[in-house]
């Protein structure tokens, strides 16, 4: 196993350790200061990782609505209609992680068809996928301090 594919797989397990144990009622407070919810950092991990590795929408691996619900620049507030739980969260990232580290090695050098944001190669999209991640692990924690703090 390369080298990507071991930090790809202690960084989401690292992220699911991070809400071991929270109730479905903690993920869902927003702490003065903060943009969002424990709750939407892990959709919105798990849709910029589809977003970057699959396509999506196009991949139909998660349901349309998960841009408008995680995307860039959304938040909780906003929210209207069906919102997945942090189960169903855990489960699709443990399945996306799955389809990541299926992909072949062979082809991270690979250029993309649509570069972005200076990423050329399947490698540097996964890259940016783990880098992504861990900041938002650090944005979980801090924020899982802040609330247990304040109880």
């Amino acid at each position: 196993m390369s080298y990507l594919k071991k930090q790809l797989k202690v960084t989401r397990s690292n992220l699911l350790k991070e809400i071991e144990g929270l109730s479905p009622e903690f993920t869902d407070i927003q702490p003065t200061g903060f943009n969002n919810t424990i709750h939407w950092h892990l959709g919105h991990v798990l849709t910029v990782a589809e977003k970057f590795l699959f396509g999506s929408p196009k991949s139909n691996n998660l349901p349309d609505n998960y841009g408008q619900l995680f995307g860039y620049g959304s938040k909780p507030s906003d929210w209207t209609g069906d919102v997945p739980s942090i189960e169903t969260l855990k489960q699709q990232l443990q399945e996306q992680l799955d389809r990541i580290l299926a992909i072949p090695e062979e082809t991270y050098h690979d250029k993309v068809e649509t570069p972005f944001m200076g990423m050329e190669t399947v490698e540097d999209f996964i890259s940016t996928v783990i880098l992504h991640e861990t900041n938002h692990i650090g944005q979980m924690h801090a924020m899982k301090l802040l609330i247990q703090s304040s109880n």
